[in-house]
This record gives structure tokens, C-alpha cells and sequence, in this order.
């Protein structure tokens, strides 16, 4: 079996306890992408184009801090990425953990929690930022997806 990490953004919390029961559910490491400045129920009305959120999604090389970093990524061969949709695609935080770390040889597997948007592109835009690494198109589950429905689909990567 393959090392494995779950590394996760959550604005509201959602993606928070999806990724806490996918790592439970394969025994992966759990590492959360935390923004150097967190986001406020004002950044993130996206009805508001003015809105922190609607400005870093209409920047593609927008690139928000991270607090904090993965010490040892050699360590893993397998990064599921997860992260609420914004915008039929990846907030702009993932783009900058993408960025952040030589993925080459790795398996990425995106994950994602919407209310009702699709995973989008995200996929594709995270391989784009990860040359070298195997990125898969990823999935969206609902935040009551059950921990062996969770398995079952990472189990394939692993």
C-alpha cells in the first residue's frame, strides 16, 4: 500500500470533516492548507464581485499564502487534494500549494465538496502546476459521503 496524505482547504467545514473521515478511512496523514490571512463570510460572498474571493478567482495567478508547510513530501506517494469548489474549479489556495512542492513521481487525486457546482477543470489546472506528478480528473462528494464509500474510491490509488 501506498503512503499516503490528505491535504485539504475548508472555508466553512465542510472539506474539513470529508477530509478528516478519507484520511481515517485509509490511514493517511492529514495536513491542512491554512491561508496566511483566513477568509471572512464577507471574502467569501460570491455574489459580491468586490469580494476577496471573486478578485482571487478572476486572477488565475493569484496566489494566497499558506501558513504553514509539509516538512517531508518525499515521504508520500499518493496526494489526495481537497477543497471546495469556487468558481467550477479550484480556489486559488490549491493552486499555490500545487506550486509549493516537487509532486514528480506522485499520484494527485483531487476531491472536492459544492453545494451544487461540478469539480470543473480542477483536474487539469492542478496537473498544469505539478509537472512530473500523475494527476487524476478527481471527484466531488457530497458532505455526507460515508467513510467506506470514501475507501472504496481512494483504495484505487493506493
Amino acid at each position: 500500500m501506498s503512503k499516503a496524505l490528505v491535504a485539504f482547504f475548508s472555508a466553512s467545514g465542510v472539506t474539513k470533516k470529508l477530509s478528516e473521515k478519507l484520511a481515517n478511512a485509509i490511514g493517511a496523514d492529514l495536513f491542512e492548507i491554512v491561508p496566511e490571512q483566513l477568509y471572512t463570510d464577507a471574502d467569501l460572498n460570491w455574489r459580491d464581485k468586490q469580494s476577496r474571493s471573486s478578485v482571487e478567482m478572476n486572477d488565475r495567478s493569484c496566489r494566497p499564502a499558506i501558513t504553514s508547510k509539509i516538512d517531508d513530501m518525499s515521504g508520500y506517494d499518493v496526494v489526495f487534494v481537497g477543497f471546495p469548489v469556487w468558481w467550477y474549479r479550484e480556489p486559488s489556495i490549491i493552486d499555490t500549494f500545487a506550486e509549493s512542492y516537487d509532486f514528480s513521481g506522485k499520484t494527485i487525486v483531487p476531491f472536492a465538496t459544492s453545494g451544487g457546482s461540478d469539480i470543473g477543470d480542477s483536474g487539469k489546472n492542478i496537473a498544469e502546476l505539478t509537472k512530473g506528478a500523475r494527476v487524476d480528473v478527481g471527484r466531488k462528494f457530497s458532505a455526507n459521503a460515508s467513510e467506506a464509500d470514501l475507501k472504496a474510491w481512494a483504495e484505487k490509488f493506493l
